[in-house]
């Protein structure tokens, strides 16, 4: 009994550092970081310098306030690039992915994570971009963007991403 105990849980850790190793298809910034972007003093993530330019195609996330699912000014401005981008791709699909920091219940994040992510749908959908192409997934405070427990934090944390599929 030991035995298999120690062996389930040896397969577990290995499939789950296995799984954490893998990074999605995240976009990265769209134009310029403004002074209300959380990332502004934060480094870039990702390079497309050995990208074919046909393989280029770059998203803005977007944040969110504290325990909100409406769009801020600056969410607006980098929703507006991305629709901009699919406009250009006309053949793109994209994939919502709503995100909450840690404070709250696990089903409420779920759920507030949802709402982010189709208010970010529906806001492309209003310029001009065909919700079938659109897909969105919550999760919640599952995906942290930056592990840590404060304010800056959580502010990275609370955001829409968009990945390309």
């Amino acid at each position: 009994m030991k035995r298999y105990l120690m062996i389930t849980m040896l397969l577990s850790l290995t499939v789950g550092l296995g799984c954490a190793a893998k990074s999605p298809k995240h976009g990265i910034e769209a134009g310029r970081l403004n002074s209300q972007d959380p990332r502004a003093s934060t480094q870039q993530e990702g390079s497309t310098e050995d990208v074919p330019s046909s393989e280029r195609v770059i998203f803005a996330p977007i944040y969110f306030d504290f325990d909100r699912y409406s769009l801020r000014e600056d969410a607006r401005h980098a929703l507006a690039a991305n629709a901009e981008v699919l406009r250009k791709n006309s053949g793109l699909e994209i994939l919502i992915e709503g995100h909450c920091d840690e404070r709250g219940t696990v089903e409420y994040n779920l759920a507030l994570g949802e709402k982010r992510a189709k208010t970010a749908k529906d806001y492309l959908v209003r310029l001009g971009i065909e919700p079938s192409r659109i897909r969105v997934i919550s999760y919640g405070e599952e995906r942290p963007a930056s592990p840590g427990h404060d304010e800056r934090s959580w502010a990275l944390n609370r955001r829409g991403e968009f990945v390309r599929q």
